[in-house]
C-alpha cells in the first residue's frame, strides 16, 4: 500500500520546480522531506494531493491514481494556515469533517477526544482567532487527521510551536504512525527527520540528491564525528591527518573525520596528555550530510 512517485516532473513556464522525481514511500511509514525553501517539497505534496498536476510523471496509492475519489484516505497539513479566523473551533471542524463524509456524532467525539488530547478542551467554542499561533497550529492538525486518514502529509508540522508542543504533536504523530498511517512531512529542523524517520529524500532545486534509508544514508556517508573534552589544549588535534572539520566547543573540541581509523590516531594524540572526561566516536548528524550534499550542489 505505497505512495509511488515515477519520474514526477512539475513545470511552471519555463521554471522546473520539480524535476523526475522517483520514490516510494512504505505503508505504515514515516517519511521526510528534506531541502531549503524552493527546494520543490511543497510542489510534490501539492501534486500527490491532486491540487497541482503533474507536467510529467505519475503518482499512484496502492497501484491506483491519487484524485478526488481518493482524497478521503488523505489528510493534509499546509505550511500557510488555512483556518477561517471568525469561525468557532467546533463549527468550523464539523464544516471540515463534513466535507470528508463524515457524521457530525463522530466528528464531535474525534474532536473531544484531540481537543482533550493537546490539553486544550476549553477551546471547542473559541474562535480562531482568539487563539495563539501555536494552540491555532494544533487545531489545524486536528483537522488533517480528523477523518482518520491512511496517508498524511505534515508540512513543516512543528513550526511555530514551542518545546512542550513539539513534543505533543511529535507523540501525537507517532501514535498514528504505530496505528498504521503512513505519514509523509517536511522540516527544515533536521533532528526532527531524524528522530522520526527511517526513510528520507533530500531535495534540492526540483531534484532529489539523497534518498533512501536513513542508517544507510548515514553509512555510505563515510565521514564520522569524534568529541573530546579534556582538561587541556587540544588545538593541536586538528593538523591531525584525516581531519576534515575542526571545532572548539566551550568543552573541547568537536572534529569531522575522514573514517573511523582516524578516530583512533586521535586518541594516540591524546593518551596520557592529561585528563579525558569525553571522547566519543558518532556517526555524522543529518545536518552534516545535508550542508555537504546541498553546499556540493549549489557550487
Amino acid at each position: 500500500m505505497a505512495l509511488t512517485l515515477e519520474n514526477v516532473t512539475k513545470r511552471f513556464g519555463s521554471f522546473t520546480a520539480v524535476d523526475k522525481l522517483s520514490i516510494e514511500i512504505p505503508e505504515k511509514e514515516m517519511f521526510g522531506f528534506l531541502g531549503a525553501n524552493g527546494a520543490g517539497k511543497t510542489t510534490t505534496f501539492r501534486m500527490i494531493l491532486g491540487l497541482l498536476d503533474s507536467s510529467e510523471g505519475k503518482i499512484s496509492w496502492d497501484g491506483k491514481p491519487i484524485n478526488y475519489d481518493t482524497s478521503h484516505i488523505v489528510g493534509y497539513l499546509p505550511e500557510e494556515r488555512g483556518l477561517y479566523p471568525k469561525m468557532k473551533v467546533q463549527d468550523q471542524l464539523i464544516y471540515l469533517g463534513r466535507l470528508r463524509g463524515m457524521q457530525k456524532q463522530d466528528i464531535l467525539k474525534q474532536l473531544e477526544y484531540w481537543l482533550e488530547r493537546f490539553k486544550v478542551p476549553e477551546y471547542l467554542n473559541k474562535k480562531v482567532e482568539e487563539l495563539s499561533k501555536g494552540n491555532q497550529q494544533k487545531i489545524q492538525f486536528i483537522a488533517s487527521v480528523l477523518h482518520k486518514p491512511r496517508l498524511l502529509i505534515l508540512d513543516e508540522p512543528f513550526s511555530g510551536l514551542d518545546p512542550v508542543n513539539v513534543e505533543l504533536l511529535k507523540e501525537a504523530v507517532l501514535d498514528l504512525k504505530n496505528q498504521g498511517t503512513s505519514i509523509v512531512f517536511s522540516s527544515h529542523r533536521m533532528e526532527h527527520v531524524e528522530e522520526l524517520c527511517e526513510h528520507l529524500c533530500i531535495m534540492h532545486r526540483g531534484k532529489p540528491i539523497v534518498h533512501g534509508a536513513l542508517k544507510d544514508i548515514k553509512r555510505s556517508f563515510g565521514k564520522k564525528n569524534v568529541s573530546v573534552h579534556a582538561d587541556f589544549d587540544l588545538s593541536h588535534l586538528e593538523n591531525v591527518r584525516g581531519v576534515v572539520k575542526f571545532k572548539q566547543t566551550g568543552e573541547g573540541v568537536h572534529l569531522q573525520v575522514e573514517n573511523e581509523g582516524v578516530s583512533q590516531h586521535i586518541f594516540e594524540e591524546i593518551s596520557g596528555k592529561g585528563f579525558v572526561r569525553k571522547f566519543s566516536l558518532e556517526e555524522p548528524s543529518l545536518n552534516d550530510i545535508f550542508i555537504e550534499k546541498v553546499g556540493a550542489s549549489y557550487e
